[in-house]
């Protein structure tokens, strides 16, 4: 669904501001369904094996939309969660007939021993992030989020502002507005949490490669709590987008009550932590002076049209009652 927030933009000081919200996609609550059941699908078209368990890492949301895929398709699903995970995000992934395994580590090291299983026990990873001798699959992921931009094909921004954890969404965004025949190229935006800030890590460094976080990855904006940066993502990232910012939790948390509380005549959206991150770099980019330069370099103004990706709803329902209450 595409919903216009003219009250948000005349607050920021914009022309326009709409928001994809993808917050009730196949009942998941998040938009990574796109991409996980497009990969499953392509998988298990050239690999005849059956049955076959399906394997992934996530902080969530992931790890759900790949669970519900191998359910449609008679799979089983193994799924690794960092120690951190809610109860709530878990429950949901093991509702889906998958199990779920907890690593006491981050992301990364979910990721890392969703690898070393499956290769030790003959299964499928299904993930997002490409690392080395795992890279044709997340592009799979990354087309399958190329249908909610299909979906509004005729919008044509100034400025897409998304939310980015090992980059898969961001590159749909830059594949999407700068594919051949297009005529008009927005600027982008990257946005992560600056506890875990790869990609603008990656997009500092002198040599231009892909870099983890030196933070701690600990962010209320679990969905985007991610170290090192997706292999097949960030050369993508790196020729399209125009600025990669990092925010705080409490600009996420800000961003949550805005769509929830919205300004008088805007529709009401429900946004989980990772899902209003978008939201939360644009009102860091429109008020707050350490964005000044940057707010220039994007040429934001009264008759800037910008789009923003509400990737997620309360996925988390206990935090996100105690953020907007």
């Amino acid at each position: 669904m595409l919903q216009a927030l003219p009250g948000l933009a005349r607050e920021l000081g914009l022309g326009n501001v709409l928001v994809k919200d993808e917050s009730q996609r196949f009942g998941l609550k998040a938009f990574k369904a796109l991409g996980a059941s497009w990969a499953v699908h392509q998988f298990l078209e050239r690999d005849p094996r059956r049955p076959v368990t399906l394997a992934s890492a996530t902080d969530g949301n992931h790890g759900r939309a790949v669970a519900w895929a191998a359910r449609q398709a008679g799979q089983r699903a193994v799924i690794y969660v960092p120690r951190h995970t809610v109860a709530a995000r878990i429950e949901a992934i093991q509702r889906e007939g998958a199990e779920v395994i907890v690593i006491h580590g981050t992301y990364d090291d979910a990721v890392s021993r969703a690898d070393a299983d499956s290769r030790a026990n003959g299964w499928q990873v299904i993930s997002d992030t490409a690392y080395p001798g795992y890279m044709e699959i997340p592009q799979w992921v990354i087309e399958g989020y190329g249908t909610m931009f299909a979906e509004m094909e005729s919008q044509n921004p100034d400025i897409v502002v998304v939310q980015a954890g090992v980059g898969g969404l961001a590159a749909a965004v830059v594949r999407h507005f700068f594919r051949e025949g297009r005529q008009r190229h927005p600027a982008i935006v990257c946005v992560q949490p600056d506890e875990a800030d790869g990609l603008l890590e990656s997009a500092t460094s002198a040599d231009g490669e892909a870099h983890a976080t030196h933070g701690s990855q600990r962010t209320m904006m679990a969905g985007l709590a991610c170290g090192m940066p997706s292999l097949v993502a960030w050369p993508v990232l790196r020729r399209g987008v125009t600025l990669f910012i990092s925010v705080a939790d409490s600009f996420a948390a800000d961003a949550m009550r805005r769509f929830y509380f919205p300004v008088a005549g805007d529709p009401r959206v429900i946004s989980g932590e990772a899902g209003a991150a978008g939201l939360a770099g644009l009102m860091a980019l429109c008020r707050e002076p350490a964005f000044e330069e940057a707010k220039s370099r994007l040429a934001i103004s009264k008759d800037s049209s910008v789009l923003l990706i509400n990737s997620e709803g309360d996925t988390d329902p206990e935090n996100f009652q105690k953020v907007i209450a």
